[in-house]
């Protein structure tokens, strides 16, 4: 099994500004770190180095995305607007998308960065990979950036692959603790592109994600959304792939598989209220990794989104690096101990509720 592995050191240079949690400063907001801040992304490169992790794994390269390839996403005038405001010193992308001088360049970067990982998964030069790439992506819209993504680097790399290597079938699971909406309205009307939410209910962005959206047209039936109550944890999440993900992606049959890897739904994330430990990223990679084996060839990519304990995520997204790797454990969570004392983490009756609506809709659409 080999595992490619992406990183750009430019990728730590996305300029969020200061700022607290999700605001940049101002007003009452005293500056310091914004909370989208390079710490996760490099402590999880650096642990993978220094436990051997990186050293198992190939190294991919990258490249910036063209702006006909960002075109094929994104709206002209919200393109030119993003270089315009680059080149003036930094801007937002719609809301809470901040940037700094040059943010275009990173942007695309993060962008090509995605292609090239998908690509490299695709053409067989590795089995599967994870690419750590800034800023993420899954919140961006057309017309407007949102939660700290600029461009939608997932929907640009789908449709650079549709349109290079004519792919059919794409199936896009994200398990970030935010509402893929981004991915979502991109193919919201396109059959050939499954999408699946699994989400804190009610987080961010306000209103989205709910069971009953399901697609529209002759997308009807190819969105898939699991707005988890907050408090979720292992079991649930785990429950929600095997039950949720693995029949609605073994009907679909796709070509690929991309996971929207935010590891923001862990136990110690400041944004959200989930209570997902590695152990439980473990599982549910293992399950992605059995899945894409049965109905791909094993083509799976997980594309870094959102995570933002600098603690935590280095050891949430190791375990996913392990389940790629079809390894034994190699870095010792020193904090799954204290968490395994912790209640309610097996899957709740209200958590199940969630899960059987949401599999009932893919019974009721097949």
């Amino acid at each position: 099994m080999s595992t490619g592995f992406h990183w750009n050191e430019l990728y730590a240079w996305h300029d969020t500004g200061t700022g607290s949690a999700y605001l940049s400063t101002g007003g009452l907001v005293e500056p310091e770190q914004h909370g989208e801040s390079p710490a996760t992304k490099r402590r999880l490169r650096n642990l993978l180095d220094v436990t051997g992790l990186l050293g198992q794994t190939v190294e991919l390269s990258g490249r910036e995305a063209t702006e006909e390839e960002i075109l094929r996403v994104h709206t002209p005038a919200y393109v030119e607007r993003i270089k315009r405001e680059s080149a003036a010193g930094g801007g937002d992308g719609g809301e809470l998308a901040p940037f700094g001088a040059g943010g275009y360049a990173i942007c695309a970067l993060s962008a090509g960065g995605v292609i090239e990982t998908v690509e490299a998964v695709w053409n067989g030069d590795v089995d599967n990979a994870y690419s750590l790439n800034r800023p993420p992506g899954h919140h961006a819209e057309r017309d407007e950036g949102r939660g700290f993504c600029v461009f939608a680097n997932i929907a640009i790399a789908v449709e650079h692959t549709r349109a290079v290597h004519g792919l059919e079938r794409i199936a896009i699971v994200d398990w970030d603790v935010h509402h893929g909406n981004g991915t979502e309205h991109a193919f919201y009307d396109d059959p050939g592109v499954l999408t699946i939410s699994l989400h804190q209910d009610g987080l961010f962005p306000a209103g989205s994600g709910l069971v009953e959206h399901t697609g529209e047209g002759v997308g009807e039936g190819f969105c898939v959304n699991v707005p988890l109550p907050p408090g979720t944890g292992d079991g649930g999440y785990n429950a929600a792939v095997e039950r949720v993900v693995a029949p609605a992606i073994e009907a679909f049959r796709p070509q690929i598989i991309i996971i929207a890897s935010g590891l923001d739904a862990s136990m110690m994330d400041p944004l959200a209220m989930m209570m997902v430990t590695s152990e439980g990223y473990r599982e549910m990679t293992d399950q992605m990794v059995a899945l894409a084996e049965r109905v791909c060839d094993g083509k799976l990519v997980a594309i870094h989104e959102g995570g933002y304990s600098s603690a935590y995520v280095p050891f949430c997204g190791a375990a996913v690096i392990e389940g790629l790797l079809k390894i034994d454990t190699v870095v010792d969570d020193p904090f799954i101990e204290a968490f395994r004392g912790i209640g309610y983490t097996a899957l709740q009756p209200h958590q199940e509720a969630v899960i059987e609506a949401a599999a009932g809709r893919l019974r009721a659409s097949a």
